[in-house]
């Protein structure tokens, strides 16, 4: 019931009686549990099923959304959304210009960098040299939970509550 008062609080008055009706993504980036989230973007994007991939979400979408990062979910959920929400490409892979952006987002430069190239370079080498399994110059799905499993606090950090 709480996350159907939540999602009925982003819907304009004059749309409540649609049931196909979408929120769109700047009212969900509101939300005071995304508001911060250096991902908060790529969550609603990965988490949409519009067909116009506007990030919008219908109630459907945002119950996925919800579920996937509850502390319920299991670590195979957690790290499937995570790996969605890093592979900014939207290629299946997490290659060197998806784990450059994934640094800057989590030092909090979204577009551009706090680290020197070199810097850059390095440790997106040491990622790809812990992760990269069959060393094809990317981490797949299965590689990116193999390393997940290994991290005891990622299924506790993977968490939004309402």
């Amino acid at each position: 019931m709480n996350a159907y008062k939540r999602f009925d609080k982003l819907v304009p008055k004059e749309e409540k009686n649609r049931i196909d009706y979408r929120v769109r993504m700047e009212d969900i980036l509101e939300l005071p549990e995304l508001k911060f989230n250096p991902f908060k973007e790529r969550i609603c994007k990965v988490f949409s099923t519009s067909d116009k991939k506007d990030g919008s979400l219908d109630f459907d979408d945002f119950l996925d959304f919800l579920s996937a990062f509850s502390e319920s979910a299991t670590l195979e959920i957690k790290s499937h959304y995570a790996f969605h929400i890093f592979d900014f490409e939207d290629d299946g892979t997490l290659g060197r210009q998806d784990l450059k952006q994934l640094v800057n987002c989590l030092t909090g430069k979204a577009d551009k960098t706090s680290l020197t190239a070199d810097e850059m370079k390095q440790l997106i080498n040491n990622i790809l040299a812990e992760s990269d399994i069959d060393k094809d110059g990317t981490v797949n799905l299965s590689e990116f939970q193999h390393v997940i499993s290994r991290s005891p606090d990622f299924v506790s950090s993977f968490k939004i509550v309402l």
